[in-house]
């Protein structure tokens, strides 16, 4: 996936393209970011995005593709604008499509990351894809299409993708679409839970919250700095690993490169004041946790874990109560909750709704869009869903 036309050479600031006035899109080994003056423009493009995803900030990727990808096969395509980024996202060549060996390129995903909204400055989003879509175009070698998943389906960036095909002719379908919960309302925590939940419900956890301060000292603890967060994060790996995750073996701690990963990009979080820490406390004990990444004007729910000893008293329950303080926070105008579709807890909760979809997009010459046709008609014939 190398583009032969762009080189490393030492500039002014050590970036990527640095120097090279209208440089365009620059497809570079993710490593080559891996330096402090990347991560400082990396940070700085983040901040001006208009689609705010923290699964693509340099705090968080960098440790992904540390894990993941020790071989380095995973690129970043940067758009620069002279010394700059104007957007930047992770690009793989995939050789697996679902089920089938269909080779592609990709906007790359891990599982712990919920979104894939490439980081893109406001303004720029049509030159972003412009310039994506005609290097893939170029360097599609046995790639069939280009897919983009987990992409926010009613933001300027998906409306700039559907602007871009429509005017190169370009076929782009959506072959997946979901919604997952959302926290977005001008209500304050106490009315929007009286809108959220019936009468009968309330009073039942109201019920259940004294049932549990029976037990001891019940305290909530709401942290957005940095002080102990080594202990929070020992203390959250060991609480979601003694549960259904850790039996399942899909905890964090079941695996060096997602305890790793959880280790590190929570500490740069907590360091850089994007991390809201949310805990529900029996007697100084967390029997319920709460991971939010705060990036304005947006906050994404990334991990929860509670104590299964106590599951009669809903403590998971009881801390996303808490957490609807998130409607009264500076600077957060919605929540995405990063959770599955019909979630039987959050959706019941959160009201609002997150549209999430899968893109593939045709790319290359007529040969290759004619069979990517053909594959996005079968695969629409087996999974309507992408057309709802």
């Amino acid at each position: 996936m190398n583009d032969a036309s762009f080189t490393i050479r030492p500039g002014k600031a050590h970036l990527p393209g640095a120097g090279k006035a209208d440089a365009g899109l620059v497809v570079l080994p993710w490593r080559a970011w891996d330096s402090p003056d990347a991560r400082g423009a990396w940070d700085a493009l983040a901040a001006r995005a208009g689609t705010p995803n923290p699964f693509f900030e340099a705090w968080y990727l960098l440790p992904g593709l540390a894990r993941f990808d020790p071989l380095g096969r995973i690129q970043i395509a940067a758009l620069m604008r002279g010394d700059a980024p104007e957007a930047l996202v992770p690009v793989q060549r995939a050789r697996r499509y679902g089920q089938h060996r269909l080779p592609h390129l990709a906007i790359w995903l891990h599982a712990n990351a919920f979104l894939g909204a490439p980081l893109v400055a406001e303004g720029a989003e049509e030159a972003f894809w412009e310039a994506l879509l005609d290097w893939a175009d170029r360097n599609a070698g046995t790639a069939a299409f280009l897919h983009a998943a987990a992409l926010p389906l009613e933001t300027a960036l998906a409306e700039a993708l559907l602007a871009v095909g429509a005017r190169q002719g370009r076929q782009i379908v959506l072959v997946h679409r979901e919604e997952r919960a959302m926290l977005a309302s001008p209500l304050g925590p106490a009315t929007y839970l009286e809108h959220a939940l019936p009468g009968k419900k309330r009073k039942e956890l109201r019920r259940q919250q004294a049932r549990l301060a029976e037990q001891g000292v019940l305290a909530v603890s709401r942290r957005t700095d940095a002080e102990g967060i080594a202990l929070w994060i020992e203390q959250f790996l060991a609480l979601e690993a003694q549960g259904w995750k850790g039996s399942a073996g899909s905890a964090l701690a079941c695996a060096g490169e997602t305890a790793g990963l959880f280790r590190e990009s929570m500490m740069a979080a907590a360091e850089r004041g994007c991390l809201e820490r949310l805990s529900l406390e029996l007697d100084g004990v967390p029997i319920a946790m709460l991971a939010t990444l705060i990036v304005p004007p947006g906050a994404f729910s990334y991990k929860t874990a509670f104590d299964e000893r106590f599951a009669r008293f809903s403590p998971g329950v009881l801390l996303q109560l808490e957490n609807l303080a998130l409607l009264e926070r500076a600077g957060v105008r919605w929540a995405d909750s990063c959770a599955a579709p019909d979630h039987p807890m959050i959706d019941s909760l959160w009201r609002e709704r997150r549209a999430i979809g899968r893109m593939s997009i045709a790319i290359g010459g007529q040969a290759r869009r004619a069979l990517f046709r053909r594959i996005v008609s079968f695969e629409l014939s087996r999974n309507p869903q992408g057309l709802r």
